[in-house]
Order: C-alpha cells, then structure tokens, then sequence
C-alpha cells in the first residue's frame, strides 16, 4: 500500500492530472470558437453548421428541412473538417501560448552545473588577475 501511495503522490501524476483537467476545458474553448467564429465564417458560403457538409455516395440522397439524412449514404466530409480545425487550432494555441514561452524561459534558465561552471571560470579568472598584479608589482 505504501508503494501505491508514493505512485499517486509523485509530482508527475499530479502534474498529468491537472493537464488532463486543463485540456479538457480548454477543449471546449476550441469547441466554441470554432462553432462561434469558424463555421458563421464558413457559413458565409453556405450553411452555418460545417457539419451538415456532405457528399452522397449512393442511393435517392435527401434530407429534411434540418440537413438530416433521411435516405442514401453520404460521406460526412464537413464533420472531419471541422475536427481537422479543431486540432490545427488547439496545437497552434497550445504552441504559441505554451511551448515558445517554455522555450524561451528554458532558454535564459542555467542548470546548477552551468552555474557551478560559471563561478568556477569567474574564479579562474579572478586568481589569474591576482597572480598576474603580483607578478607585475614584484
């Protein structure tokens, strides 16, 4: 049972547990924009919802006055596009907002072994400008 405890308290299930609550609300902020802003867009050249976008394959094709398929077999192409932009629009934000930043910060942000490194070259350097003040003073 202690093993079982330590797993679960161990920063990265956390840390995974906070990111799965995370993404899921920031998916429905996606969700929202692309069915707000992305498909009225669209809607501009045709219907609203990028959804009822479809193709027949076979068969008398019709629909209701909703856009439901009430015969035939169609290809759904306008549902795969709007979750095609979905994603593309999660990862840019996901990228640009996270990722570059973490980059960036990551980036300037030494490890304990640069700064040890870094104070040990100052130092070098420091006795050797001792010594050498020394060496001109004798």
């Amino acid at each position: 049972m202690k093993g079982f405890k330590e797993f679960l308290l161990r920063g990265n299930i956390i840390d995974l547990a906070v990111a799965v609550v995370i993404g899921a609300a920031f998916t429905n902020i996606i969700n929202a924009f692309v069915k707000g802003v992305i498909n009225p867009l669209i809607g501009l050249f045709g219907s609203k919802d990028l959804a009822t976008y479809a193709s027949c394959l076979k068969g008398p094709c019709s629909k209701d006055a909703a856009g439901n398929v009430t015969s035939g077999i169609y290809i759904l192409w306008g549902s795969v596009l709007s979750a095609a932009l979905q994603f593309v629009i999660t990862a840019a934000v996901v990228y640009f907002v996270l990722i570059v930043p973490m980059r960036r910060y990551m980036a300037g942000r030494q490890t304990p072994e640069e700064v040890a490194a870094d104070a040990e070259a100052k130092e070098v350097v420091l006795l050797t400008e001792i010594r050498d003040a020394l060496v001109r003073q004798a």
